[in-house]
């Protein structure tokens, strides 16, 4: 049932409890001092499901990639918490914090970020090579061969996996980008304008297969976006403004965030 709601609570008590991919309590983040100050986020208070698909809308300005840079531990908060997985991001230094994405985030955004030497298949698994998963000349254990299979028939990539980034359209580059950020199996996966370079076309089969990682592959998805069409894939739409969550919406219409973002909702 679509709904505009703050669903906080509801993900953490009572029997029908969801589970958690990561929550913030009292996050702030500030830049510059003074009257060059600038209030990024003002005290967010948010639960994000794990196993659903979240988008996160607002204007230019808004706070919305600052808000998912310091989710991803990216940036670091001013003050307020970040719990991902069930760690706290601001309790660890620099070293543990990159070990932590790099088992627990995976990235994609809006420029693809391949290896131009790579193919798509070693692009795809370089992050199980950087976590020392892979054998002898890069070979994966049974378990991860299993989850690399079914992410690249899940995208769609089985014909393209030997040919080179050069050698792929934007949407087979912004497909294997997602494949990478798949294959280690993270908590969550945080997508920046992930189709900002991309035509419409190709824009609706990448949210398509996000969509379906979640789904399928029961990823969580957390999206950056500024495009209406692009949110209504989502499960959940965030809608922040001047730094402070808006609006949470629940299996919104396009119609419904077109109102919400017009100031409908508050």
């Amino acid at each position: 049932m679509t709904r505009t709601a703050l669903i906080s609570s509801q993900h953490q008590h009572g029997a029908g409890a969801t589970t958690l991919a990561a929550s913030t309590r009292g996050l702030t983040r500030t830049y510059g001092r003074g009257d060059a100050e600038v209030r990024a986020l003002d005290g967010v208070d948010l639960d994000l499901p794990a196993g659903r698909f979240t988008a996160v809308m607002g204007a230019s300005g808004s706070g919305k990639s600052t808000l998912l840079h310091c989710l991803a531990g990216l940036d670091q908060p001013t003050s307020g918490s970040v719990v991902v997985a069930g760690t706290a991001l601001e309790q660890l230094d620099d070293t543990a914090l990159t070990l932590f994405r790099r088992q627990h985030l995976g990235f994609v955004f809006q420029s693809f970020n391949l290896l131009p030497v790579l193919s798509a298949e070693q692009n795809i698994v370089l992050p199980l090579e950087l976590a020392g998963r892979t054998g002898r000349r890069g070979r994966l254990g049974a378990e991860d061969r299993a989850r690399f299979d079914q992410v690249v028939d899940t995208l769609g990539l089985r014909d393209r996996l030997h040919h080179r980034p050069s050698e792929l359209s934007g949407g087979q580059q912004q497909r294997v980008a997602i494949a990478r950020a798949l294959i280690a199996q993270p908590a969550i996966v945080v997508a920046d304008e992930p189709t900002g370079n991309l035509d419409s076309t190709t824009s609706a089969e990448v949210l398509d297969f996000l969509r379906r990682s979640v789904r399928e592959l029961g990823q969580t998805v957390v999206m950056v976006t500024h495009e209406v069409e692009a949110a209504a894939y989502a499960d959940d739409v965030v809608v922040i403004a001047d730094g402070r969550i808006r609006a949470h919406l629940v299996e919104p219409t396009a119609d419904q965030l077109v109102e919400t973002l017009r100031g409908g909702a508050r």
